[in-house]
């Protein structure tokens, strides 16, 4: 199917019909064409950019986005199984030096050499062989069934003949099945904070015990010795939060933990505020005594290689971004400036194929008007010829008034011919006074079909099909201009119908627009002819039927009045003309500006 769109023939289009994707140049305004051409790759610039906004940066800073989340989210987890991993080996650590203090003296206590009632002299060997295993051995004590200490070595000889039966850590590891015991920190007969690791022995159905205490000081000395990672402060509370081992310089026994773990969770990690610093803190149980093992770190010691990490891939990501942003802007305004310029280019050759076009128009025009006149003036004067014959004797012609009214019939017929052809120009000028009113398009329409009906259509077998909108608006315009292009369109219709068919009328109204269709089931318009059928003179009726002037008439009237024919034509089917008429005040704007 081809379209042939009669804009070019139009100047002053509404400007709401120039954004029509069927839109054609119109060569009757460059500046305002140059300026429509800039105007349009302005706008193709900035829906460019707008794309590499939409495309390229808002998915990058979308993906960023995420990837942000993610690495932060990695990053404390990475923090947090980092100190719990510092925090498990810990108190592995603390487990094992446990268990090496009770093996210390539970050799001892089980030694071939040991007597249920030692002299001062073993027990100060016994003592002397605790702090060889190790320093943090303060002193050595056993106990008979009773409680009563009744052998002891070390710096408080007082404590020699003391009744511990009463005392807590005494009481629980007689009560327990196990046969030693790591009780908490606490101060004692000597009034200074220690804790004791004791081991009991059944011998003849009565229970021995032997204890020996240890100094926090060394503890915490070696806590801080298998402390791992930057800035990590380890401590070790109970189950109430009381602090057993910890830094001298932040709190002393008997202080509570700023920090006690979740009584439901046996190990994990946390973080809370203390100082009005973020910490991280991470907990595991020591297994050979009630105690908890407590690991904090700073969280952004504890972040601050991964927070660099993303500080730096994230000033990367910005800076790249920016550069290939830069680059892609860049690149878009140089090819669309490049395009503007052979777009601009190409509207001087339009102008120039324009004025081309115009000036073959007005050949083919004069030789159109030359031949349609010169055919009656030849009649004319053949037939004056005759009539001048007719009256000389020497001829012996007819000459009776008869004869000569007859041959005068002719002339007038063809001068009558020559009339109606400059009638039609003048038409196609605008050679007339403007009478603009609210027209009915509907009822324009029922005017001319019936007028029609009585002589155009009555030979042939054509039915017209209406599908006339109800509630169509009223347009400015002058009625009989408008009459005529309906008439020439609906001529031209039946003209393509051999002898029978269907003329479909079909009137519509969108936004500022109201569309007349004027469909037929005729022969159809060739390709190599839809581009001229507009043209003044043009005609395929032959035998002397038209003068082609009647769609060249209608293409003009239609201008005038600030509107534009399209036509759809597939040869052999059937053709299409839809006539675009303004509603609005534009109308009469350009109607005015015709005039002018």
């Amino acid at each position: 199917m081809r379209v042939w769109d009669t804009s070019h023939l139009l100047d002053d289009i509404p400007a709401h019909k120039q954004a029509s994707a069927e839109h054609v140049y119109d060569p009757a305004d460059s500046q305002a064409n140059l300026y429509r051409i800039r105007f349009h790759f302005k706008q193709l610039q900035a829906r460019l950019i707008l794309g590499l906004v939409l495309g390229f940066l808002l998915p990058n800073a979308l993906l960023s986005a995420y990837f942000h989340f993610q690495f932060t989210h990695t990053l404390k987890e990475s923090a947090k199984l980092s100190l719990a991993a510092v925090a498990e080996s810990q108190k592995n650590t603390i487990d094992l030096y446990l268990q090496e203090r009770v093996v210390n003296l539970y050799n001892l206590f089980h030694s071939k050499d040991f007597s249920l009632n030692p002299t001062q002299e073993q027990m100060d060997t016994l003592l002397a062989s605790l702090k060889n295993f190790n320093d943090g051995f303060v002193d050595v004590g056993f106990f008979d069934p009773k409680g009563v200490q009744i052998a002891y070595a070390g710096p408080f000889h007082a404590l020699l003949g003391m009744d511990y039966s009463h005392e807590a850590w005494y009481r629980t590891l007689l009560e327990d099945n196990r046969n030693y015991l790591i009780s908490d920190i606490y101060l004692g007969f000597r009034k200074i904070p220690h804790f004791t690791i004791a081991i009991k022995q059944v011998f003849d159905n009565q229970t021995y015990m032997m204890r020996a205490s240890l100094d926090p000081d060394k503890f915490y000395i070696f806590l801080r010795s298998i402390s791992q990672g930057k800035e990590v402060e380890s401590t070790l509370i109970n189950h109430q939060g009381i602090y057993q081992v910890v830094d001298p310089g932040r709190s002393q026994f008997p202080n509570r933990s700023d920090y006690i773990p979740p009584a439901a969770s046996p190990a994990g990690v946390e973080e809370f505020e203390r100082d009005d610093q973020k910490m991280l803190v991470a907990f595991a149980p020591i297994k050979e005594t009630p105690w908890i093992l407590l690991a904090m770190q700073p969280v952004s010691v504890a972040q601050a290689g991964m927070i660099k990490a993303r500080l730096v891939l994230t000033i990367s990501l910005v800076v790249i971004s920016l550069l290939i942003s830069t680059m892609i802007f860049f690149t878009i305004k140089r090819l669309v400036d490049r395009a503007r310029r052979m777009a601009e280019k190409g509207q001087q050759l339009q102008e120039m194929l324009a004025h081309a076009s115009k000036l073959a128009s007005i050949g083919e025009l004069a030789a159109g008007v030359a031949h349609e006149i010169n055919n009656p003036l030849a009649i004319i004067m053949a037939t004056s010829g005759v009539i001048r014959d007719m009256l000389n004797p020497e001829f012996e012609l007819d000459h009776s008034p008869e004869a000569i009214y007859k041959e005068l019939s002719v002339i007038d017929t063809a001068a009558n011919r020559a009339k109606g052809i400059t009638r039609k120009l003048q038409d196609m000028g605008k050679s007339r006074v403007p009478s603009v009113v609210e027209c009915d398009v509907n009822g324009l329409l029922g005017e001319v079909v019936a007028s029609l009906k009585k002589v155009e259509l009555k030979p042939k077998h054509i039915e017209i099909a209406n599908n006339l909108a109800s509630d169509l608006p009223r347009i400015f315009a002058e009625p009989e201009p408008l009459r005529q292009v309906f008439a020439n369109i609906l001529i031209n219709a039946s003209d393509a119908i051999d002898d029978k068919g269907t003329i479909s009328i079909t009137t519509e109204a969108k936004e500022d627009t109201i569309l007349v269709t004027i469909t037929d089931s005729g022969r159809g318009i060739p390709p190599e002819n839809l581009h001229r059928i507009f043209n003044p003179f043009f005609t395929t009726k032959g035998g002397g039927r038209g003068t082609g002037l009647g769609l060249s008439i209608a293409a003009s009237i239609v201008k005038y009045l600030g509107g534009v024919i399209r036509v759809n034509s597939i040869p052999g089917t059937g053709s299409s003309f839809t006539i675009l008429l303004p509603i609005n005040a534009q109308a009469q704007k350009t109607i005015k500006q015709h005039d002018k």
